[in-house]
């Protein structure tokens, strides 16, 4: 076994990268910038740079130019370098990294002196005799909190678990135990109790690894967590917070933001795999099924086509093939499909079966894992319903072909958009097979878990080929780091059950924290049993928050989950969906927010409240955005509901507008209708009652309802399709609060190439002291109505509501930079 003890020598390189040599390893050390650390130590010291995933980078790289449209390269800051005899530091604003001599280990401290990072000074760096490398770091078992991990199962604080990073087909897992799921993201936030300090860990490799968080404990050394990997470096970057949100945006940095979707995509995505399991006329049954949700009130703007519509006569799914007897012209369907506002996303896969007609003809282009080097065979293992093969998307070719397919067997059908599934290449026994890796080999145990990225940045790729300006729509279930750029994502194929309503919350929030804000998990369950009618109601009002909503299953009683499957809760379903509808200029906005700074869209409460470590342990109720508070119900038979108020705001209910203090426990009485929702004091959340039905980012009809206290919210439009946000084809509007002693000053300011389409606009202040005096819009006094009859009739005025103790106020969109002023100035009655 190697295990570094002690440091040589070191130099500076020119491209400001420090290289450290030790006893037993090398490594390399980048200050990418001030709060950005890269620290890779290698076993043979030979740094090769190949990245699938950055998007930011210091050096040369051998995918640059496949990267080219994703990738910024900067420079390396110069480091302050201090020596002496016991240690080398190096020094940026914010940091300072403190290489220990002999014996070797590295630690990190922030300007106020706390120690952020330590090597495990006893063993901070291994590779054993099988070549796994190890890394192993300081913990505090009594106040450290662990989050992220990607796509994770179980509570949302990790501490005390181990956790495996290599991609799985988890059919029904339990969604507090099992471990993998369908992710593979080495990356995790430390957030320690006492100093409430953030710092992330991204380790930039993609083998399988193990992440073991406390659980291993030896008395011979300091309490320790440690990542272990089959292979490669170890290459880690070290992300400065000292918030969660920094640390976020970091991370998104180096890996990339959400991709900025069609508007659909924040829609209710239908779906069942029962429809296109029919014998026959699948294509009539999925259009009724949309059909349907209009006649039942219920909007649907997308619908997920699973894999059935490529049956064969043996009901062998057969890629890129159309069964003819289920969709009779497939070009019609997707036409309908749209024409009825809820284009349809087929499902998708990498492997392909020897029975597939495409098969020897794609095995003649060399496309396949085990056709690369001097091997002309493909590798052949078990597919699902016989034996088959993988496209391997290392392959230049492959990605080339894999688009060419694309087109000729879907795009030109009329799809508009792709659903990636079954790509975690988890049937594939032999990891020494060889896969391409664009012209140098390597073994699949090195690339397997980029597989479903490069899937999807092909795909992505053949989309903008096909209709160059139109945004990029698929969905994933496989996924390394970096996967937020290409898909939205959503977390398999999940049990019906109340745990995992429960804990699919946690999962959820926990890829937010990855960096893949736009991600869900199928409502109703997938996989079981149907879910009664208290659980599918439950589920639903949870899942109208998730940013990907979508209802799918494949029920193993032969039924089928749908919106109205119980008609006398229908309402309920009805009410929920419709509650996410005018929730849409928050949700497009959150989106927005996700794509240019890496925030999640859903995020933990203590994501928003880390000064408040009551927070830190919640994984249930949550935040949308950072101004409504979540709070679900996902027990059975549930009457009572107790909710923690983060300290540091006020709160009021978004149904009644009763004030409650932050940093205390409630318990509210609930009943099958209700939906517990808080707004934050500081919140400006944008509602809409357009009708539900997602043609554009544009909303003819805003509410923006206003916490009171001061505050700044952009709200985003664009056309909610195409390319043109990118050369400036959008509006967005910088709404800012500010509340004095007697007034309340809201700012619009505006910035984008498009006047705002925003025709009227309503604004629900929210302050319970007292009434206003009077309100004025750019120095134009507003009519002030007493009686709410003659108010609802008005196109512009103000009324306030004693009952909620909330200024209501109407007026034209302002389509320029504008001011609204209220005043809360005495109004003395008896001139006194």
């Amino acid at each position: 076994m190697k295990i570094p003890k002690q440091l040589i020598n070191w130099k500076q390189n020119p491209d400001n990268s420090i290289l450290i040599s030790t006893d037993n390893c090398y490594s390399k050390i980048y200050l990418l910038t001030e709060d950005i650390i890269r620290i890779r130590t290698s076993f043979s010291n030979e740094f090769l740079e190949e990245s699938y995933v950055l998007t930011t980078t210091a050096w040369e790289d051998r995918f640059d130019e496949l990267l080219a449209n994703e990738r910024k390269k900067i420079a390396a800051l110069t480091p302050l370098i201090e020596e002496d005899e016991i240690s080398l530091t190096l020094k940026t604003n914010t940091l300072q990294i403190i290489i220990n001599k002999a014996p070797y280990y590295i630690q990190i401290q922030n300007n106020s002196g706390q120690t952020i990072y330590s090597d495990l000074k006893s063993r901070p760096y291994t590779q054993d005799q099988l070549g796994r490398v190890s890394h192993y770091t300081e913990i505090d078992i009594e106040q450290d909190c662990f989050y992220g991990f990607g796509e994770k199962t179980g509570a949302i604080n990790k501490l005390r678990r181990r956790l495996v990073q290599n991609a799985k087909d988890t059919l029904g897992y339990d969604p507090e135990h099992s471990d993998p799921l369908y992710k593979h993201i080495p990356f995790y936030i430390k957030l320690n109790r006492e100093t409430q300090h953030a710092v992330g860990f991204f380790y930039h490799n993609t083998y399988e690894s193990v992440f073991d968080m406390g659980v291993e404990h030896s008395n011979y050394h300091h309490r320790y967590s440690y990542f272990c990997a089959d292979g490669g470096d170890l290459d880690l970057f070290i992300l400065n917070g000292p918030s969660i949100a920094n640390v976020v945006e970091h991370y998104t940095d180096i890996t990339g933001k959400s991709a900025m979707l069609p508007i659909y995509a924040l829609g209710y995505l239908g779906s069942t795999m029962y429809y296109v399991e029919l014998p026959e006329n699948c294509d009539n049954e999925i259009v009724n099924f949309v059909k349907t949700c209009r006649e039942e009130l219920i909007p649907i703007d997308n619908f997920h086509l699973s894999s059935g519509y490529t049956v064969d006569a043996n009901n062998k799914r057969q890629l890129f093939t159309w069964n003819n007897t289920k969709f009779s012209n497939p070009s019609k369907f997707f036409s309908e499909m749209h024409a009825n506002g809820a284009p349809a996303t087929p499902n998708i896969k990498p492997g392909v079966l020897l029975t597939n007609p495409n098969y020897v003809s794609m095995s003649a282009q060399k496309i396949f894992i085990g056709q690369s080097g001097e091997n002309s065979e493909p590798y052949v293992d078990y597919w699902w319903g016989g034996l088959g093969s993988f496209v391997d998307f290392t392959n230049s070719q492959a990605r080339k072909m894999w688009s060419e397919y694309l087109t000729s067997s879907l795009f030109n059908n009329g799809v508009t958009s792709l659903w990636n599934d079954n790509c975690e290449y988890d049937s594939l026994t032999d990891r020494d097979i060889c896969c391409n890796f664009d012209g140098k080999l390597a073994k699949l145990a090195q690339v397997k878990s980029i597989q479903p990225n490069l899937m999807a940045f092909t795909g992505y790729q053949a989309m903008l080929k096909h209709n160059p300006n139109i945004r990029p729509y698929s969905v994933n279930r496989g996924g390394f780091a970096g996967i937020q750029r290409y898909s939205q994502t959503w977390a398999g194929d999940n049990y019906t059950s109340w745990k995992s309503l429960k804990f699919n919350i946690a999962t959820i929030l926990g890829m937010g924290l990855s960096g893949v804000a736009n991600n869900g998990c199928d409502i109703g369950g997938f996989w079981g049993p149907h879910p009664d009618a208290e659980l599918f109601v439950r589920w639903v009002q949870n899942g109208v928050f998730q940013p990907r909503f979508s209802i799918h299953s494949c029920n193993t009683d032969n039924t089928v989950t749908e919106p109205w499957m119980y008609q006398e809760y229908t309402p309920l379903i009805r009410e929920a969906i419709n509650l996410r509808y005018r929730l849409m200029p928050y949700f497009y906005s959150l989106m927005r927010q996700a794509h240019q700074s890496g925030h999640p869209i859903m995020r933990p409460t203590f994501y928003e409240f880390q000064h408040d470590c009551t927070t830190y342990e919640q994984s249930v109720d949550f935040m949308l955005g950072s101004g409504l508070l979540v709070a679900n119900i996902v027990e059975q038979s549930a009457t009572k509901r107790k909710i923690y108020l983060p300290n540091g705001n006020n709160w009021y209910d978004f149904y009644t507008m009763q004030k409650y203090a932050g940093g205390q426990e409630i318990e509210i009485s609930v009943d099958l209708s209700s939906i517990p929702l808080f707004i934050r004091d500081s919140a400006i959340i944008p509602l809409t009652k357009d009708e539900a039905r997602l043609q554009s980012g544009y909303f003819k009809h805003l509410k923006l309802l206003i916490g009171g206290e001061s505050s700044e919210f952009q709200l985003y439009q664009d056309d909610g399709l195409t390319q043109e946000y990118k050369d400036g084809g959008y509006s967005e509007t910088t709404i800012t609060v500010l509340k004095s002693a007697e007034q309340t000053q809201i700012n619009f300011k505006h910035s984008g190439k498009v006047t705002p389409k925003t025709q009227h606009l309503e604004l629900e202040l929210i302050n319970q002291d007292k009434g206003p005096y009077w309100l004025s819009s750019n120095g134009n006094k507003l009519q002030h109505f007493l009686y709410r009859a003659k108010f609802d009739e008005a196109h512009e005025g103000w009324y306030y509501s004693n009952r909620k103790g909330s200024v209501e106020i109407k007026l034209a969109f302002p389509n320029r930079d504008s001011q609204l002023i209220v005043s809360f100035a005495h109004f003395d009655l008896i001139g006194m």
